[in-house]
């Protein structure tokens, strides 16, 4: 029985969406950002075996653009995604991917100070037991814990600041505010945030003193429950094994989930991937997302890094795919844009690349993000969901 495993490289746009000019990063709308293209503009990638499967031909199909260094000739089945959903973040993405767009507009919180509301402030100072809490503003992650995390520690307010997605995070001190205390402050507060349509609330635990803070691999995402039937439920609903490495178990709210594969870096996660190429169950999904191309060099505008980590995960993708049993297929994608060449710290509107190991090489030309789970499901011989279409 065939085996399907979904990989997402997370952030890994390659430019050309046609409705990027609705998105903006610090005022500047997304149109022409292009994370792959920009980032082998800048260091000459050597990327051969995605390369093969049709990497270089996905940026020129997406955006017109050339990714130098990347020029073979596709010999795996390559096209390029389009986003419909109303959103540049993760669950939007993740979601779509496994058939479900999004139907609603997610909730974003204005880029002023105060960012929130007074009641969702207060909401929040019950149940963390503080007299009040520090930040209330946008802010990148790592900057802000430089900021207020000696603070923090003298006051045990947790930190609270937004980005320009739709989400709600909380930084606190893993030791002094206790890491038991910040996700049960999230998971409290998760469920007003979600009446609100923010996507998700984001435990960010931190350890260290001020001057050398440090985040912690126990970042927790508690994430809205996707709305319908993704294709994690049927795959688990037909009794079949699904392996979510990564964020997965996170995103889509540990629903449809057999197996859950955690790391503290994307290192542990590919040992992971590798290890289920000769072990994941005949007839099962496994479905990987990769988030340090946007955690450690998307967000925090490094080219040089994410090269390097392109680099890297080609590597990674080589020995996954010569893991490949007759019959299994192997999708790499991406979820979203994070170009960090451009303007501001939050990810960027873009078509994604859509490459496929395991079937006959075919160019399947432009698809929709839903056409992939879509095919997924085709793979495994899985009813339809209610959105997408195959392309095998």
């Amino acid at each position: 029985m065939p085996r399907a495993f979904l990989i997402v490289m997370d952030s890994v746009g390659i430019g050309g969406a046609p409705d990027a000019d609705r998105f903006f990063n610090d005022g500047r709308p997304d149109t022409g950002a292009n994370t792959l293209a920009h980032i082998a503009a800048r260091h000459q990638l050597h990327m051969p075996h995605l390369d093969r499967l049709g990497l270089g031909a996905a940026v020129r199909l997406a955006s017109g653009q050339t990714a130098p260094a990347l020029t073979a000739t596709p010999q795996g089945l390559w096209g390029a995604a389009t986003e419909v959903s109303s959103g540049k973040d993760t669950p939007s993405g993740h979601w779509e991917l496994a058939c479900v767009p999004v139907p609603w507009e997610w909730h974003y919180f204005p880029d002023r100070t105060p960012a929130f509301p007074p009641e969702l402030t207060q909401r929040v100072c019950d149940l963390a037991r503080t007299e009040g809490i520090l930040g209330n503003i946008h802010a990148s992650g790592t900057v802000i814990l430089d900021q207020l995390g000696a603070e923090h520690l003298r006051t045990l307010w947790p930190i609270c600041y937004t980005s320009a997605d739709s989400v709600f995070q909380i930084a606190a001190h893993e030791e002094a505010f206790g890491l038991d205390r910040l996700l049960a402050l999230c998971e409290g507060i998760a469920p007003v945030l979600h009446a609100m349509k923010v996507g998700r609330v984001i435990a960010r635990p931190f350890t260290g003193t001020p001057g050398a803070f440090t985040r912690t691999p126990n970042r927790r995402d508690y994430a809205i429950a996707p709305p319908e039937p993704t294709i994690l439920d049927i795959a688990a609903k037909a009794g079949r094994e699904t392996n979510a490495i990564g964020k997965i178990g996170d995103i889509f709210s540990h629903r449809g989930i057999t197996r859950l594969y955690k790391g503290a870096s994307d290192a542990d996660l590919a040992e992971h991937l590798v290890q289920l190429t000769a072990t994941a169950a005949e007839g099962s999904l496994t479905f990987a997302n990769f988030v340090e191309f946007d955690s450690l060099y998307g967000h925090r505008r490094d080219p040089a890094g994410y090269a390097r980590h392109l680099e890297w995960f080609d590597g990674i993708a080589g020995r996954a795919t010569a893991g490949l049993q007759p019959g299994d297929l192997m999708i790499f994608t991406a979820d979203h844009g994070n170009d960090p060449t451009w303007t501001g710290t939050d990810h960027t509107r873009e078509r994604v690349p859509v490459l496929a190991a395991g079937t006959a090489p075919k160019a399947i030309g432009q698809v929709g993000f839903s056409d992939v789970g879509a095919s997924i499901l085709d793979h495994l011989g899985l009813p339809p969901a209610g959105h997408g279409n195959s392309f095998l």
